[in-house]
C-alpha cells in the first residue's frame, strides 16, 4: 500500500523557518533545538526519509500565505496585504517546488494522469527503491494569489493543480472566521477553473460559499484537510465540515482528509492535557464516522496538514511523524475495515480523484 496525503505545509515552512525536506524530521528537530521554531510551529513532522518509511508516494503541496489583517506576529514573513503581494508570495512557493524537483532526483511535479502512473509505477517494484520519486500535486490554498480570476489559466500553466477559494475569507469567498457567500469575483473564477480543469478545493470556505460552489462548479471537487464538525468543533465551525457538508461533498464524488491534529479530533483538548490523550482510535472514529455518514469508505482520505501551525506534540499519542500515518492501517483494520477500504482510506480514494481531475 501507498499513502497520499493531501495536504502538507512545505513551501511555507521553507520560506518563514528555513525548514529543510532533505532531511529527516528528527534531524530538524535537533536543529531547531534552542529556537523559536518549534514554539511557533511545533515539532516538525516531516522530512525525506519519513516519506520514504512511511510509503507517502504522493503529497499535496500547499501554497500558502496570509493575508495580514489575520497576521498575529511580526515573525511571519508569508503575509500579504493586496493581490500583488499575494501573487508574489504564492509565485514564490510555486517556485520552491519546482526547483525541488529540478534538482533533486527523489522528488516529481504531477501536472497530468500520466505524471501520476509514472511515479506509482516506481513505487511497485519492491527491488527499486533507488529510483522512486515523491510525487507533488500543487494545491494553492486561499485563492488571493490569482489577481484577477483569468490568471487562473497562467497558474495552470505553471503546475497548479487544485485551488482553494479560501484560508481566511478572500476576495473570492467567504472563510474560516470569516462567514459569507462567494463574491463576483469568486463566481467568475469557479467559471474558468470549470473550463480550465482544475480541482477545487472547499477545505476554510464558508458554509454559505461551499455550498454555493457546490451548485455553481461543475468539475471535481474535494475538501484537502478537513474532519467531522460533529466530533470536534473548532473555534471555527468553516474549518470541518457538517454533516450535510459530508454528504453533498460525497453527493458530487468528492474526499475530505481527516487531520490528524488532536484539537480537530476532540473538542475541547489543548496541549496541556498532552498527546496520549487522543489515539489512533480518534483518528479512525473520525474516518469511520465519514463512511457512516455517506455509506460507503469511498470519500474520505488523509489530509495530514503536518507542519501547518502544529507539531508532534499535538498529534495523537501514536503519531510522531509522517511516516507513522501507515499505522492508521491496521488500526483502521481492527475497526472492522476491509483491506480494499482500507486501501481506499490511506490511497486508491485520492488517487482514483486526481485520475478524475488532471488532464492526461
Amino acid at each position: 500500500m501507498i499513502i497520499v496525503d493531501a495536504h502538507e505545509d512545505l513551501a511555507y515552512n521553507v520560506f518563514t523557518f528555513n525548514r529543510n525536506y532533505l532531511l529527516s524530521a528528527l534531524a530538524t528537530r535537533q536543529a531547531e533545538a534552542g529556537s523559536e521554531t518549534p514554539a511557533r510551529n511545533g515539532q516538525c513532522m516531516l522530512g525525506l526519509p519519513e516519506w520514504f518509511l512511511g510509503r507517502v508516494a504522493i503529497v499535496f503541496g500547499a501554497i500558502f500565505a496570509e493575508p495580514k489583517r489575520r497576521s498575529r506576529f511580526e515573525w511571519e514573513t508569508q503575509v500579504y496585504s493586496n493581490p500583488a503581494e499575494a501573487h508574489r508570495l504564492y509565485s514564490g512557493q510555486l517556485d520552491y517546488y519546482h526547483r525541488l524537483a529540478d534538482e533533486r532526483q527523489q522528488f516529481a511535479i504531477v501536472g497530468t494522469r500520466a505524471d501520476l502512473d509514472a511515479v506509482l509505477k516506481e513505487w511497485e517494484d519492491p527491488f527499486n527503491i533507488a529510483n522512486r520519486r515523491i510525487g507533488l500535486v500543487p494545491l494553492m490554498e486561499g485563492a488571493d494569489g490569482i489577481r484577477e480570476p483569468r490568471e487562473a489559466e497562467e497558474w495552470m500553466g505553471r503546475g497548479v493543480r487544485i485551488v482553494g477559494l479560501a484560508w481566511a475569507g478572500t476576495r473570492y469567498s467567504g472563510g474560516t472566521g470569516d462567514p459569507g457567500p462567494l463574491t463576483d469575483d469568486g463566481r467568475a473564477l469557479l467559471e474558468v477553473m470549470s473550463d480550465l480543469g482544475l480541482i477545487l478545493d472547499l477545505t476554510h470556505t464558508s458554509e454559505e460559499s461551499f455550498f454555493e460552489a457546490l451548485d455553481r462548479f461543475d468539475g471535481t471537487v474535494m475538501a484537502s484537510h478537513s474532519n467531522p464538525r460533529a466530533l470536534a468543533e473548532p473555534r471555527n465551525p468553516e474549518r470541518n465540515l457538517s454533516d450535510a457538508q459530508i454528504r453533498a461533498l460525497a453527493e458530487r464524488g468528492g474526499v475530505m482528509g481527516i487531520v490528524p491534529c488532536n484539537r480537530f479530533l476532540k473538542t475541547g483538548w489543548t496541549k496541556s492535557d498532552g498527546k496520549r490523550a487522543v489515539t489512533l482510535n480518534d483518528v479512525t472514529a473520525a474516518i469511520d464516522y465519514v463512511c457512516q455518514i455517506t455509506g460507503s469508505a469511498a470519500h474520505v482520505g488523509i489530509g495530514s496538514d503536518f507542519d501547518g501551525g502544529f507539531g508532534a506534540e499535538s498529534a495523537p499519542a501514536e503519531i510522531d511523524t509522517v511516516d507513522d500515518l501507515a499505522l492508521l492501517g491496521r488500526a483502521l483494520a481492527q475497526r472492522g475495515f476491509a483491506p480494499k477500504d482500507v486501501e481506499a482510506v490511506l490511497g486508491v480514494n485520492w488517487l482514483d480523484l486526481l485520475r478524475r481531475g488532471l488532464p492526461g
